[in-house]
C-alpha cells in the first residue's frame, strides 16, 4: 500500500499551492518537506529526483512527479475532478490553463521589479479577459463543465480569492462568479481549508521570496 502523499517546496504557495486545494477537495491526506536550504536542493539533483531541476515534487502512488500540471492532471483523474469523459476533459483543460496563466501572473508579483505595474497589468487582464469567460460559463450552470466539481471550479474559487486579496472589489461586476464562490466555500473540505490554522499557505512574503533566491542562487537584488 503507498505511503501519505509527501510534497516538496517552499513554505509558500507558488506551484504547490494548486495541488494543496486539489489534494484537499479529494480528501488527501498530504505531508509537507518544505525547501529551506540550498543543500536540500541539491540533494533532490544528485538523487535524480527533479527532471528538469524544478519543484514541485509530489510523492505518491510509489511515484514521484514533477511538472505541476501533470501532478495536477494525476490528481484530477484518480479522484474523479476530470469530467466524465474525452470531451469534458479539453474544456476543463482550457479552464484551467486560463487560471494558471492568470495565477502565474500573480505569483511572480512579490519578484516583480516593478509590482505597481505588475498589479495593474493583472487587474486589467482579469477584468477584461479572464473573468468575463466565467462569468459566461457561470450563467446558469452550477459548475463551469458538466454537473459536478472539477479540477477548473478548484482552480477558479482559488484564484478569484488570490485577485480579492489584492483587488477587493474585483467581483463586484461579476455576480455569478461571485455566487459561484459562496457555493463552493461551504463544501466541507474547502471551508476547513479556508480556516485559519490549514495548510493553505499565505501570501507571499520577504521570508518566502528571499528562501527561493538562496535556494536557487538567484540574485538578491
Amino acid at each position: 500500500m503507498a505511503g501519505k502523499v509527501v510534497l516538496h517546496y517552499f513554505n509558500g504557495r507558488g506551484r504547490m499551492e494548486s495541488i494543496r486545494w486539489l489534494l484537499t477537495v479529494a480528501e488527501v491526506e498530504f505531508d509537507e518537506v518544505y525547501l529551506t536550504t540550498r543543500e536540500q536542493y541539491e540533494k533532490l539533483l544528485s538523487d535524480g529526483d527533479l527532471m528538469f531541476e524544478q519543484v514541485p515534487l509530489v510523492e505518491i502512488d510509489g511515484m514521484k512527479l514533477i511538472q505541476s500540471k501533470a501532478i495536477l492532471n494525476y490528481i484530477a483523474e484518480k479522484y474523479s475532478l476530470h469530467g466524465n469523459d474525452l470531451k469534458d476533459r479539453v474544456a476543463i483543460n482550457m479552464y484551467s490553463e486560463g487560471l494558471i496563466d492568470l495565477m502565474e501572473m500573480i505569483m511572480i508579483l512579490a519578484f516583480a521589479a516593478d509590482a505597481k505595474a505588475q498589479l495593474d497589468t493583472i487587474q486589467t487582464k482579469a477584468i477584461k479577459r479572464y473573468l468575463p469567460v466565467f462569468e459566461k460559463a457561470l450563467n446558469g450552470p452550477s459548475y463551469l463543465v458538466g454537473s459536478k466539481i472539477s479540477c477548473a471550479d478548484v482552480q477558479l474559487l482559488e484564484c478569484t480569492l488570490m485577485l480579492e486579496e489584492k483587488f477587493p472589489e474585483i467581483l463586484a461586476k461579476f455576480p455569478n462568479i461571485k455566487s459561484f464562490q459562496g457555493r463552493m466555500s461551504e463544501i466541507p473540505a474547502i471551508k476547513k481549508f479556508l480556516q485559519p490554522g490549514s495548510k493553505r499557505k499565505h501570501q507571499p512574503d520577504e521570508t518566502y521570496v528571499k528562501t527561493i533566491k538562496m535556494v536557487f542562487n538567484l540574485p538578491t537584488k
